[in-house]
């Protein structure tokens, strides 16, 4: 099969900086070129047109365009163009576009079109409560209308969007996976009292519950210490940065045992989490996070939140716990459990990777994912 994927990200040097959902699309196209599919991935909105190669997986960065009037409508068809040139010239067999704004709303393809839900904008409006645009709502129900197929990250978000849009369409749950290889054990060594976040510096992540939390901490445990890595974020509320919004309901005598970092490198990502004792993740929107998944398998014990998708990647009281951010007494009490019982930590890390192993290593999701495209391209 010759599988195609269209994305607005993807982690390579010569694009802009890359989330969850690139990094779900490259770990899962490198695991169909391991097995001996053909894969290309379309990337729009990039700085240039060009056409590269990256571990036998063929690569269109894609310039956005400006246009004068109507732009959301000739991107579109500039992008449907585009892409069913190569479905003709390539023989491309099937085409996987993400759910987010509905970037698929009105394209018509030559082959099946897959769209795989990380979350729509309605989907995390839902989550966090917020009033969504009508033009995303619109778009976003075009796409989902249109799509030949449908698949979800996890049942929480194939149950939710089919709640939100109102869909009939069956949805397949088919979760994000991970390259295990690139998450061995690491040799350096955990420090005492290391409390990690990595992920955006956002309100959504739970980042803001986390000043009361640690107030709680830092209370009982005068050497602990939090790390957060990632962008900080304006706030949507307020308008203001989350990292000074945070740092103001932290009280001022415990500034000194926090650190932001920014964004850093993937590998230094990986070694902050190597010298982690915990990783806290109190996240109130998600589709199923890949963050939860490399910690585990870099065995680390977590406490996150324990909304929808939770139950489907965490196993309470055995992978780490599962907590309501917004109960800051038992997060606060879960964190400290973990910091005080070095025992414990090496337990839960050490089941939390066989989870991974298990559930979201790419060897078993890859095969997941060559029978549902099977099925497609039969049908």
């Amino acid at each position: 099969m010759h599988i195609a994927f269209l994305t607005p990200e993807y982690p390579h040097a010569a694009f802009n900086r890359s989330g969850g959902l690139g990094t779900s699309i490259k770990n899962l196209a490198a695991s169909l070129v391991q097995a001996g599919e053909r894969v290309t991935v379309f990337v729009y909105s990039q700085a240039e047109d060009r056409v590269l190669e990256d571990q036998r997986i063929k690569i269109h960065s894609i310039a956005k365009r400006k246009y004068s009037f109507a732009g959301w409508y000739l991107h579109r068809k500039f992008l449907q163009r585009y892409i069913n040139k190569f479905i003709l010239l390539e023989n491309i067999d099937i085409v996987e576009a993400p759910d987010w704004t509905g970037i698929t709303a009105l394209m018509r393809f030559k082959c099946p079109l897959v769209i795989r839900l990380h979350g729509t904008d309605a989907y995390f409006c839902y989550l966090e409560q917020r009033i969504q645009k009508t033009k995303n709502r619109w778009f976003e129900q075009q796409a989902l209308k249109n799509a030949d197929h449908i698949l979800a990250v996890s049942a929480f978000t194939a149950k939710q969007t089919k709640e939100i849009f109102g869909l009939k369409k069956d949805i397949g749950v088919i979760p994000n996976s991970i390259n295990m290889d690139a998450f061995q054990f690491a040799e350096v060594l955990p420090e005492e009292g290391r409390i990690l976040y990595f992920g955006t510096i956002i309100r959504k992540k739970g980042v803001l519950e986390l000043t009361q939390i640690c107030n709680l901490v830092f209370t009982a445990h005068k050497e602990a210490k939090l790390i957060l890595v990632g962008t900080d974020v304006i706030d949507i509320f307020t308008g203001r940065s989350t990292q000074e919004l945070f740092l103001e309901a932290l009280k001022p005598e415990f500034h000194k045992q926090v650190e932001f970092m920014g964004v850093l490198p993937y590998a230094e990502v990986q070694h902050q989490l190597a010298k982690a004792s915990v990783v806290v993740l109190p996240s109130f929107a998600e589709a199923l996070p890949m963050t939860w998944i490399e910690a585990m398998a870099m065995e680390k014990a977590l406490v996150t939140s324990d909304i929808g998708w939770a139950k489907e990647v965490m196993l309470d009281g055995e992978t780490g716990y599962t907590v309501n951010p917004k109960n800051h007494g038992k997060y606060a009490d879960a964190v400290l459990k973990l910091l005080d019982n070095e025992e414990l930590r090496s337990k839960m890390g050490a089941r939390a990777r066989k989870q991974v192993v298990e559930h979201f290593a790419t060897a078993v999701v890859v095969r997941q994912n060559l029978e549902f495209y099977k099925g497609v391209v039969k049908a």
